[in-house]
């Protein structure tokens, strides 16, 4: 897990890679429970879910993720939030159109998930989040770097439209050269997204 702070809105933010995961359906159910829960046993479990599950297949790099924080932040410091929460903006930002249930159903964690980033934007010590993120996620825990390794580059090229992207296209068999230019666009995507 690795903390960054963002200092101008007052915030850290706590990210964790896993793979592996074999809890996906159990814990997207129990999101959906939490939900639906009243009273302090409702409280209690959101509580224990309140992270930003992303499917990490579709996310091109740290910066790509780091930019949705940075965007779902600042709707929150503006009172703009789009979605109920801070770690749902995070996702909603990630989808390349505003429909937040598309954005729910293709960034956020889904049955069939095997990799997740594991979001929480607080100022919590991190010695206390790493450990709430590993009781509720089960998966092997790794490194931010090695989140292109798990990338599905044709499903993000899809998502993002980027199949006939004249750009993408002449990058022909360079894949080093089409990754850099798909991450590059997809980050200005999601920069750009508020404006």
């Amino acid at each position: 897990m690795e903390s960054f702070a963002y200092t101008h809105f007052f915030s850290t933010v706590h990210i964790a890679l896993f793979k592996h995961v074999t809890n996906a359906a159990e814990l997207r159910a129990r999101i959906v429970r939490a939900s639906t829960l009243e009273g302090e046993e409702g409280d209690a479990e959101r509580e224990a879910v309140n992270f930003g599950f992303v499917d990490a297949r579709l996310v091109t790099s740290v910066l790509h993720i780091q930019t949705a924080i940075t965007q779902a932040l600042l709707s929150a410091s503006q009172n703009a939030l789009r979605t109920k929460t801070v770690h749902s903006e995070v996702i909603w930002a990630l989808n390349p159109s505003n429909n937040i249930t598309e954005a729910l159903r293709r960034y956020g964690v889904s049955d069939d998930s095997t990799a997740l980033l594991v979001i929480r934007i607080d100022p919590l010590d991190p010695q206390s989040v790493e450990p709430r993120m590993r009781a509720v996620v089960q998966g092997t825990l790794v490194p931010l770097s090695d989140l292109t390794d798990l990338t599905d580059w044709t499903a993000v090229k899809k998502y993002n439209k980027l199949n006939g992207d004249v750009a993408i296209k002449e990058a022909g068999k360079d894949q080093a050269r089409e990754r850099y230019l798909i991450d590059n666009i997809v980050v200005s995507s999601v920069a750009m997204k508020s404006v």
